[in-house]
């Protein structure tokens, strides 16, 4: 996966998964484009990136004017783009659907589907000239219907089929678009809240941890940097015959 010199485009940076993406593909030789709405976190990460090339650009891509200014800023530093990786969502309602709030479906949607699309269709001409790729983060929610998670389904399942349709159409430019599905991030977010569903219950965050893991074949969770990693393969060369695919990674807790 060596992307010496390449231009990798990260939206939605964060301390979780967001940050391993930048970090790995620092690790492959990239210069790394931070995106997300806020600044702090963008510089955070950044300055982990020791002797890396890196731009900071805080977006909100829901808003046109903001990503063409992403575009335009990472065009005039860099002069290129390689690949694109759409990490940017927003938190889903975890309620049932007839009790959902139709402002929190349609805020989903615009985050997670429409400026998806929205980012992806602006980076398309710069991916062209260098027959990129673009890699959407997606979820295990694909593989499930549990109660609860319904508005999250309802936008993730969009974005893999937007996904599949962007491959179709942007493929004859020689752009590559896949999907990774990660399973529970073992992630400080996720630490929280399974310390919160210990106390909840009277129980430890261990137990909660080992009571999930169980259902996966390995026995445990994925950490952020093995998510990381299969982006990065997608986002490579070492990838230059797979597009309009998506890749679970969970442990094996779902089959696909």
């Amino acid at each position: 996966m060596n992307m010496t010199d390449k231009v990798i485009v990260v939206s939605g940076v964060g301390p979780g998964l967001g940050r391993s993406i930048c970090l790995e593909a620092a690790a492959a030789g990239a210069h790394v484009v931070l995106s997300a709405r806020t600044e702090s976190r963008l510089r955070e990460v950044a300055a982990e990136l020791d002797g890396v090339k890196t731009l900071c650009v805080p977006t909100d891509i829901t808003d046109d004017a903001a990503v063409e200014r992403l575009v335009a800023e990472t065009i005039d530093t860099f002069g290129r783009v390689d690949a694109l990786v759409n990490n940017a969502f927003a938190m889903p309602s975890m309620k049932p659907l007839e009790r959902t709030d139709f402002e929190q479906i349609r805020s989903s949607l615009d985050l997670t589907v429409v400026g998806g699309l929205r980012i992806t269709r602006a980076f398309a001409p710069a991916l062209a000239e260098t027959a990129g790729s673009v890699v959407m983060i997606n979820s295990m929610v694909l593989r499930h219907s549990e109660p609860r998670y319904g508005s999250y389904k309802l936008a993730k399942a969009a974005l893999q089929a937007m996904s599949q349709t962007l491959a179709t159409e942007l493929g004859g430019k020689g752009i590559r678009v896949n999907s990774v599905a990660p399973g529970y991030i073992w992630s400080d977010q996720l630490k929280w809240y399974f310390g919160e569903i210990a106390a909840k219950y009277g129980i430890t965050a261990e137990q909660v941890y080992e009571q999930t893991a169980a259902k996966s074949d390995l026995k445990r969770l994925p950490e952020p940097d093995e998510i990381a990693r299969v982006v990065l393969f997608l986002a490579s060369n070492a990838a230059s015959a797979i597009t309009g695919q998506t890749i679970d990674v969970n442990c094996g807790e779902y089959h696909h």
